[in-house]
């Protein structure tokens, strides 16, 4: 059971409802954790708008999904891993190549470069090697793209430890955890 309540957008303050009414224009559904984030309006708007942002940025879609079941797996998220493998699915990837992300794996070099470093950055806590940046750099990407796998990967800190923290019922069909610490 969830440890905090989760907001119903029909039945909350108007700055949650109107948050959670773009979410649930976003999804067709408002997912449980919005619901339990919406706690903190503020960090409801900061969560919302860092999605936003990044979806914006110059990483697709199914990189940022591929990188996000890479952080889920690492932390033992299983809401953020099922949520993230059907939104990958959404964006392109099949299912192998989610299953592949977990791992921080790809058969494409470019990709499995912005995964390994995502998890290099999760396993680290932050604390890569020049080797390890100078192998991103090798694989094509820049500084914009270097700093937007960063994000990427604090984003999915921020929703990993929300789900596993408050126990945040999985709204999402259920993916299976290879490499949770």
């Amino acid at each position: 059971m969830t440890r905090v309540p989760l907001i119903d957008r029909s039945a909350t303050s108007p700055d949650r409802k109107q948050l959670l009414d773009s979410i649930h224009g976003a999804f067709g559904a408002t997912p449980n954790m919005f619901r339990a984030v919406a706690n903190s309006p503020a960090a409801l708007k900061s969560l919302w708008g860092s999605f936003g942002a990044l979806g914006g940025g110059t990483l697709d879609a199914k990189l940022g999904e591929q990188i996000a079941v890479a952080v889920a797996d690492r932390n033992g998220c299983e809401y953020c891993l099922a949520a993230h493998t059907m939104l990958g699915k959404k964006a392109g990837a099949t299912a192998e190549q989610m299953r592949e992300a977990q791992n921080a794996e790809s058969t494409d070099p470019k990709t499995r470069a912005a995964l390994q470093i995502a998890a290099r950055i999760v396993d680290t806590r932050g604390r890569v090697s020049d080797a390890d940046v100078k192998a991103i750099r090798e694989a094509g990407y820049g500084d914009e793209q270097i700093v937007e796998i960063l994000a990427h990967v604090a984003l999915n800190l921020f929703t990993n430890y929300v789900n596993n923290a408050l126990a945040v019922e999985v709204d999402f069909p259920a993916a299976r955890l290879r490499n949770a610490a």
